[in-house]
């Protein structure tokens, strides 16, 4: 089946995201053609002696190379860092970069490395309040590594959370280059998502002691590579793949496999190739079409939500201009076509293994969905990744080529058509209301919990929840849990997913439960309806901050609505509950650096960084 006309909504979208851009794309276009009017050569043509010598001092064979020939060089920019499983596998991988850029007649150098925190490691403690700071901290820190101008392409290295978005606005600064992303891919699947959760939630109820839970964790959490639920690390993946950062089919491989090694290898090959090729060039393939299509991708799996910050702050970096209304606008016309944990029981190594990208990416061209002409690091057009890659062993050598994937699903509990989804519209909303704007993932969301009206209880931060839970304060009725001042300016915007495993407990109890708050939650969250990145924040001055104990409030999925069911003129009048403003003050764990970053930060339906300007 051939590609489809667009569907009208997409047209749409991307009508009206290309002409909301239009100053800023302009402006960014021109930026990186200035910066790419000079590398006639290899970039280090136009460097002075000394800076040159400071630059190869320690390259040892390619010091000649890099001096004497007009031999490209690859720019790699590292988030290793054996602490964080997924990042654990990138330790070889510089030195196999290096071999086969060499092979291949060029040069690749280590220009730096970014930090990559664990938001498993940090969830529910102080460190957590760096977490979302972190990306912009990432997005400098690439900036810093590739500023040496010594590089004609660029390789990134990472996979996690902030880290992917991070890399990628930063790099956006250098989108004259071409730049390829190199994932490490999943972790074997260990103990299934959905019995680990079951475990978190009894220990939550007091059924279990740690010992099981932390036997349960180990199981599941067991190896090098990304964690294998559908959280923000396997949502990067999956839009570097659909905006064309990736190579065709190389999400999903697993770490520590000869297809794995064959694909980074190809990385660097690919990286020189395509040095001088405006066509490829970052700035190039990261485009409007391909921004459209990672929010169709995201919608059509019920993928993070943390990407509605973070897929507009890349974007912006690219000086395209989209908005929590156009995820919201196509989340109503794109089904939901996969079902991995937490929206299912599968995991991303099951998805991959029933037809992964290859069949999810067709489904969407053929139905329309999605735009085929864009550009890619593959070369033109999204058709190209419908391929998986493989190892063929025919010859007399092992050769890395692609074949076309699977066109059915292999497995129709977690991936199916569009003409057969799970759900005739995507797994994400946006609310309005009298309580501000908010998003909430519906995909993981049984329908009956779809629309909750309940008296709210207000909560100044998790603990204060986690403690009137195991006080048993909050047994025997229906709430929705406010959970304020947790947003970008007030202290960096946590995840609050340490909440789930009790709020889940209380709505498996037959009591309608709901969360409503201006922080976010994990990408794994979703069995209990939230309302999530309430803007404005309290700590600005947002309505939450007047809501009292014992208010009616209603989240409603169904028609996009949060509202505080209260008289309007009274709701008004009303003082606002604790400060107003940056908090400013908060220290211990590294928290005071950041007070700059509290104090500037943007709202999060604007991306909620300091790196762009708005």
């Amino acid at each position: 089946m051939g590609t489809a006309p667009l569907h009208p909504v997409v047209d749409a979208v991307t009508r009206r995201v290309v002409a909301r851009s239009a100053t800023t794309r302009a402006a960014y276009l021109e930026r990186i053609a200035t910066a790419a009017a000079p590398a006639t050569g290899p970039n280090r043509d136009g460097m002075g002696c000394a800076n040159l010598a400071h630059a190869v001092a320690a390259c040892g064979p390619d010091k000649l190379t890099l001096t004497a020939s007009p031999a490209r060089n690859i720019g790699i920019v590292t988030a290793y860092n054996d602490m964080l499983s997924a990042h654990q596998p990138f330790e070889t991988y510089p030195a196999r970069i290096k071999a086969a850029a060499r092979a291949a007649g060029g040069v690749a150098q280590v220009a730096g490395g970014v930090p990559a925190m664990c938001d498993g490691i940090t969830q529910g403690r102080a460190g957590m309040e760096l977490s979302l700071f972190s990306r912009d901290v990432i997005a400098m820190s690439t900036a810093i590594a590739l500023s040496h101008d010594m590089f004609d392409a660029a390789v990134l290295l990472g996979v996690c959370d902030k880290i992917v978005p991070g890399l990628v606005m930063g790099a956006l600064s250098f989108g004259h280059l071409p730049v390829l992303l190199a994932p490490a891919g999943p972790m074997t699947s260990g103990l299934a998502n959905k019995r680990k959760a079951a475990v978190r939630q009894r220990f939550a109820a007091g059924e279990v002691g740690r010992d099981e839970l932390l036997e349960a964790e180990s199981a599941s959490y067991h190896g090098p590579g990304t964690c294998t639920f559908f959280g923000t690390a396997n949502s990067n993946q999956l839009l570097m793949e659909v905006m064309g950062l990736h190579l065709p089919g190389s999400s999903f491989v697993n770490p520590g496999t000869a297809l794995r090694d064959a694909l980074t290898e190809e990385v660097a090959r690919r990286a020189l190739d395509a040095a001088g090729d405006p066509d490829r060039a970052m700035g190039r393939v990261v485009d409007e079409k391909a921004v459209v299509n990672g929010i169709v991708a995201l919608l059509a799996t019920g993928g993070s939500t943390n990407h509605t910050m973070h897929l507009v702050a890349m974007a912006a970096a690219a000086g395209v201009q989209i908005t929590w209304d156009d995820f919201s606008e196509l989340s109503a016309v794109v089904p939901l076509l996969a079902r991995i944990y937490p929206n299912g029981d599968a995991d991303v190594n099951h998805f991959h293994a029933a037809g992964g990208m290859q069949l999810l990416i067709r489904e969407l061209l053929d139905a329309g969905l999605a735009h085929d002409d864009v550009r890619t690091v593959d070369g033109a057009g999204l058709r190209r990744y419908t391929r998986e890659p493989f190892l063929d062993t025919s010859g007399a050598t092992t050769e890395l080529v692609w074949r076309e994937g699977p066109t059915e699903s292999l497995d129709k509990k977690v991936l199916r058509s569009v003409a057969d989804p799970f759900s005739p519209d995507g797994g994400l909303r946006v609310l309005h209301g009298n309580l501000g704007r908010s998003v909430v993932k519906t995909s993981a969301v049984d329908p009956d919990h779809r629309v909750v009206e309940a008296p709210a209880v207000v909560f100044e931060d998790q603990e204060q929840l986690l403690a009137a839970f195991g006080a048993g304060e909050l047994d025997g009725r229906d709430l929705v849990a406010v959970v304020r001042r947790q947003g970008p300016r007030a202290n960096g915007m946590p995840e609050l997913h340490k909440l789930t495993p009790a709020l889940g407990v209380l709505q498996d109890r037959g009591h309608q439960v709901a969360i409503v708050t201006d922080g976010r939650m994990s990408g794994a969250s979703g069995k209990v309806p939230a309302a999530l990145h309430v803007t404005p924040e309290a700590a600005q001055g947002g309505p939450l901050g007047r809501v009292r104990d014992g208010d009616l409030v209603r989240l409603d999925t169904l028609n996009g609505t949060l509202s505080l069911l209260v008289d309007a003129d009274e709701f008004d009048a009303r003082e606002h509950a604790g400060p107003t403003g940056p908090s400013g003050g908060t220290t211990g764990t590294g928290r005071e650096l950041f007070a700059a970053f509290r104090a500037a930060v943007g709202p999060a339906d604007t991306g909620a960084t300091v790196a762009l300007p708005y």
